[in-house]
């Protein structure tokens, strides 16, 4: 006897729709790595600590740990698999491997979909801003100067984005 209880909910991951039925409990993290399979999103510390797991929910940045997958529903939801563009990497995804802005690379997607909602919403944004920003982001290798560098470059326009979005 299944005592699970599904609901359905509607969201837009990626620029693709879809409908599901999900137990209550499910975490948007669970949802999007287990039963959808975007692994780029990291489950670092299951407190929203670390910001491993920030995605974009509606242009914001989420810490899709601690959030439960049906308070989503309705939600655009981008993950760090969503960026890549036609042409390539988006220019944030560019900049952390030219500016070195990452070692091991586990927080690198939750830092890169920080930066992109910080540069959306101000793209005038200067490092003391990005700096702000991204302190929600734990990163144990590289410490922030590399990465703000990077974040910083593609502010200022170093990076050109190639092809559409998605």
């Amino acid at each position: 006897m299944n005592l699970i209880t599904y609901y359905p909910v509607t969201l837009t991951i990626n620029g693709s729709q879809r409908l599901m039925q999900i137990p209550a409990g499910r975490t948007l993290l669970e949802l999007l790595r287990d039963d959808l399979g975007l692994t780029g999103t990291k489950c670092g510390c299951d407190d929203s600590n670390c910001g491993a797991c920030t995605v974009l929910l509606n242009g914001q940045a989420v810490k899709s740990c601690c959030m439960l997958a049906l308070q989503a529903d309705g939600a655009e939801i981008v993950t760090i698999e969503g960026l890549e563009t036609r042409g390539g990497l988006h220019p944030l995804q560019q900049a952390f491997i030219d500016h070195f802005a990452l070692q091991c690379g586990f927080c690198t997607p939750g830092m890169i979909m920080t930066a992109k909602a910080i540069l959306d919403e101000n793209p005038d944004a200067g490092e003391d801003d990005i700096r702000e920003g991204l302190h929600g982001n734990l990163c144990r290798c590289t410490g922030y100067k590399k990465i703000v560098e990077a974040v910083m470059a593609v502010q200022r326009g170093e990076y050109a984005k190639k092809g559409g979005e998605r």
